[in-house]
């Protein structure tokens, strides 16, 4: 299994003017192929990234001599990744997608990094040695053993990392437990499971969210191209990567815990996009991180041999009451679900709970690969599509519910 460490670097005041020529030269061999691109095609001439790889290579030396200041790797891993993006291009105009034209970087707003192959670097406890620069050191050791792919040194804020890839072997652990959980994300709560237990985001994150709007306030103040701005910029960004590092926290914990505890993990295809269009919900939406909670469970099922159970976005977890099966409409504002069977419970629960039902009738659907690493993993994921696998969940789920109804 490919897995990569994002270790946060330590490097000296002349090791990151180097970082930063080596992001420009990387961004320029990137803008420089997209223009090319569009004026061979233009001309109806044949264009791929190994061409306009040859090309640059044949006129760098005259054109472009500060290019070799740097390493090799930094202006070859544009032509790849040029060749990527077209190739999506392409291959979301064949889905009939948003297109997604491929864009120059800019500089200032685009991730700056640079790729580093895999013969061209080594790595001793906490140093990494990077080509034409030399050692630099790393805050923690390399996680992961096994055979080293690549590196990619990148900043965030004004922070620099090195992701290493690593070709390693994972053994499959057995759970804790045997038994079926669901999962109800939420926003009052970032997840409610069925066994009651609820996981919060850390409360560090509201007061970093404060602190976010009074630097955005502080920076539209400043004078555009003053020191103070630029100034201003890297404490935002400093405060939005605490966010991110205090949220990734909460979602890698709640993750492994699910994958340790439990072998059939049952969830819902949300809508999200769809959800954004709440104006009044959007934020706090969108600041959970459901999409990240889903790809972390996907690929760390796959890892440990787990069973992931994806219910289809219209299965009504929420409006199905968890003991009788009678569905009812329930507004947003109610926070209790109360049935005519007299049952009163909290409303994600009662939906953590209608997941758990429904990942146990589901043994007998065919597994299908899913998400964003499919076909990346050995793993087993259900999905219960509309009007196919979910009718015949729903049946299964109908049955037991009226085995369970209390006589009239």
């Amino acid at each position: 299994m490919i897995l990569s460490h994002k270790i946060r670097l330590s490097p000296t005041l002349g090791q990151t003017a180097y970082f930063w020529q080596a992001c420009g030269v990387s961004r320029f061999a990137y803008n420089w192929a997209l223009s090319e691109w569009e004026k061979l095609h233009s001309k109806n001439e044949k264009v791929n990234g190994r061409i306009l790889k040859k090309k640059f290579n044949a006129i760098k030396k005259k054109e472009y001599p500060w290019s070799r200041e740097v390493h090799r790797d930094c202006t070859a891993r544009s032509f790849d990744d040029i060749q990527a993006a077209f190739s999506a291009f392409f291959r979301r105009i064949k889905r009939k997608d948003k297109p997604g034209y491929p864009t120059f970087k800019k500089k200032g707003r685009s991730k700056d990094s640079f790729y580093i192959a895999n013969d061209q670097f080594e790595i001793h406890g906490r140093k990494i040695r990077i080509p034409s620069l030399g050692w630099v050191g790393m805050r923690e050791d390399l996680r992961f053993k096994g055979k080293i792919m690549s590196a990619t040194v990148s900043r965030t804020a004004d922070y620099w990392f090195v992701s290493v890839t690593v070709d390693t072997k994972v053994s499959s652990k057995p759970p804790k437990t045997k038994g079926v959980v669901g999962v109800d994300l939420g926003i009052s709560a970032f997840a409610t499971l069925s066994n009651g237990r609820k996981i919060k985001h850390s409360e560090r994150m509201g007061r970093v969210e404060g602190g976010i709007m009074r630097s955005q306030q502080s920076l539209s103040r400043k004078q555009k191209g003053s020191s103070n701005r630029r100034k201003a910029i890297v404490r935002l960004a400093r405060k939005h990567y605490k966010l991110a590092c205090l949220r990734s926290d909460t979602i890698h914990k709640a993750t492994v815990d699910l994958v340790d505890n439990y072998s059939v993990i049952v969830i819902e295809d949300l809508n999200v996009k769809g959800m954004l269009r709440n104006r009044r919900l959007s934020r706090s939406i969108s600041s959970q991180g459901w999409f990240e909670f889903r790809r972390q469970l996907e690929y760390k099922c796959r890892m440990y041999g787990r069973k992931l159970v994806v219910a289809d976005r219209w299965f009504p977890s929420t409006k199905t009451c968890s003991s009788c099966g009678q569905v009812r409409k329930i507004g947003l504002s109610e926070r209790t679900y109360k049935c005519e069977c007299g049952l009163e419970i909290d409303r994600d629960l009662n939906a953590a709970r209608n997941l758990q039902q429904l990942g146990a009738t589901c043994p007998d659907v065919m597994p299908v690969e899913t998400g964003a690493l499919a076909g990346a993993f050995s793993g087993e994921t259900i999905v219960c599509e509309a009007g196919t696998n979910h009718m015949k969940l729903g049946r299964s789920l109908s049955q037991a519910f009226e085995s369970r109804r209390p006589p009239t």
